[in-house]
């Protein structure tokens, strides 16, 4: 008899900038999550599906829990975390290998104390003194019941396939909610958005603060190619030149490199127009920042 087919939601946490949706696109094989070495790169709850022969993961990659509330998008972002805690089958604590943080400790209270939370050790290749992973585990487990541990480095491909084992042993039993080839539950526009505004992270993060993000106003598609203008929306005035860079050359490299990215993902040559505009203090204001199509 074959093995019954399992199915559920599993939920990756932990602080910002432990490389939570690294794992979650090498997990899934695909890139659906925004990558930069920038803490609260992540701000949305975003589905992610891999299906193979008798299971099918929905992983929620979740924004870095955030210790420091004191603006309005931290907090909505906070509530996505908690929310995805309450909701999900599996939780994956995300712990960079070796470090040990405040911010790690104050998640410990939000995770479930039923056997349903794997502690995953990640940049376990960054670790120079392996041996150092023992004491290291047994610390942690001592404060919170894990119910497996499994280092990983999801650059390096190193134990994926044990951790997705470990995942599916405590999926319930139940029907695919999506069909075997799905990747994500998040519409195409919302994917190219995260893609330029991993541009905006990448080049001008340094400078740029986190008060930016990218709304897609025009998509035209066609079996040949695709039309998309997006708009970078910032906070302030200063924030354009900062975007902009030396004869607007940070805008001309955004606009190439998230381009290349999207007519991978469409497979199909794409004309980008990307374009700034200034909306003061939409970052502080809840109203706001749902119209911008956050949780």
């Amino acid at each position: 008899m074959s093995s019954a087919f399992r199915c559920g939601f599993v939920a990756v946490v932990g602080r910002p900038n432990v490389g939570k949706s690294t794992l979650t696109n090498a997990l899934i094989g695909s890139k659906i999550s925004i990558v930069s070495r920038k803490a609260q790169t992540t701000r949305h709850r975003i589905n992610g599906v891999l299906t193979r022969e008798h299971e099918q993961f929905v992983f929620v990659d979740t924004p870095g829990f955030q210790t420091r509330h004191g603006g309005t998008m931290n907090r909505m972002m906070n509530r996505v975390v908690t929310q995805a805690l309450a909701d999900v089958d599996v939780v994956l604590h995300v712990v960079e290998a070796g470090k040990w943080s405040k911010g790690d400790e104050e998640l410990l209270p939000l995770l479930p104390t039923s056997q349903k939370t794997i502690l995953v050790l990640s940049k376990v290749d960054q670790l120079k003194d392996k041996n150092s992973l023992f004491g290291f585990v047994n610390d942690l487990m001592a404060k919170h019941p894990y119910a497996a541990v499994v280092p990983v480095s999801a650059v390096k491909d190193m134990q994926l396939n044990v951790l997705l084992d470990e995942i599916a042993a405590r999926l319930p039993e139940g029907e695919p909610m999506f069909e075997a080839d799905t990747l994500t539950d998040r519409p195409m526009r919302f994917i190219v958005a995260e893609l330029i505004r991993e541009k905006v992270f990448r080049l001008v993060g340094d400078e740029l603060p986190y008060a930016c993000t990218v709304v897609i106003e025009q998509w035209e598609e066609h079996e040949r190619g695709a039309r998309i203008a997006a708009c970078i929306v910032v906070e302030r005035e200063t924030h354009r030149p900062i975007l902009l860079g030396a004869q607007g050359m940070h805008m001309k490299r955004i606009a190439t490199e998230a381009r290349q990215d999207i007519e991978k993902l469409l497979e199909k040559p794409v004309h980008l127009e990307v374009y700034i505009k200034v909306r003061k203090g939409w970052s502080a204001r809840e109203s706001s920042l749902r119209d911008l199509g956050y949780e």
